[in-house]
Parts: structure tokens; C-alpha cells; sequence
């Protein structure tokens, strides 16, 4: 392999995490919640305290509660209930995050609900 390829590769990976180091910069908190599920961000549910992040594949909805201030032990939970089904429900005392919760949709809709101390949030029917 000659320098100019060689060069090229190392300029290519360079960017690549140079870029994805600022994608977790600028978004830490979605960045956890990516780490944890699969699929494509559809959703963003923000409350007073934190937010819960949607995310689909294949016609599988996964969710993830992540606390507005991260690293103070609380107490969380995340749910995700495919319309006819139960709900998938994590709920505990956590640093960091209350998931991730996965449920099989296929092309029902959703009802998403995220709790962080005494903030919570209800999303109703969703991804419909």
C-alpha cells in the first residue's frame, strides 16, 4: 500500500471519530439512550425532569427514560405498550437511564410513558 493511501485512510478515520465525538458532545443523553437500542430515533418525549427516546426497527419500538441530571441515584421507569398488548416496564432506582424496554409493533400503535422522580410524561397513541 503507498503513503497516499495510507494517508487517505488515516484522514478518513480521523473524521469519523472526529464526528462522532461531536455527535456525543452536542447530544450525550440521546447518545446513551443509542447506545442501548436499535433502530432510528422517532421520538423524543421531553418532561420536567427528563426525556424519554423513541426508537424503531423492523416493527420493533424500543424506548429509554434518561434523567434531565444524570448521576443522582432516583427513582425512574420507562413502559411501552403496543396497542391490544401489556406493557414492557422497567422501573427501578437508577443513575442513568430506566430501559431499554422493547415490544414487538409490527404496524400497531404505541402508548410510551416515562417517569424521572416526581416528572413524568404520557405520549397517548403514537406511531400509528
Amino acid at each position: 500500500m503507498d503513503s497516499g493511501a495510507i494517508r487517505r485512510r488515516l484522514v478518513v478515520g480521523t473524521a469519523v471519530l472526529t464526528a462522532s465525538g461531536l455527535l456525543a458532545l452536542a447530544a450525550p443523553g440521546e447518545a446513551r439512550a443509542a447506545a442501548h437500542c436499535a433502530g432510528r430515533k422517532v421520538r423524543t418525549l421531553p418532561f420536567s425532569t427528563g426525556s424519554v427516546v423513541v426508537y424503531k426497527r423492523n416493527g420493533y419500538v424500543c424506548a429509554v427514560t434518561l434523567p434531565g441530571n444524570p448521576g443522582t441515584e432516583r427513582t425512574m421507569s420507562v413502559s411501552v405498550r403496543a396497542r391490544g398488548g401489556r406493557p414492557v416496564v422497567d422501573e427501578g432506582r437508577y443513575r442513568y437511564r430506566a430501559g431499554p424496554v422493547t415490544v414487538h409493533a409490527g404496524q400497531r400503535c404505541v402508548w410510551v410513558k416515562g417517569r424521572v422522580g416526581r416528572g413524568s410524561v404520557s405520549s397517548g397513541w403514537i406511531l400509528c
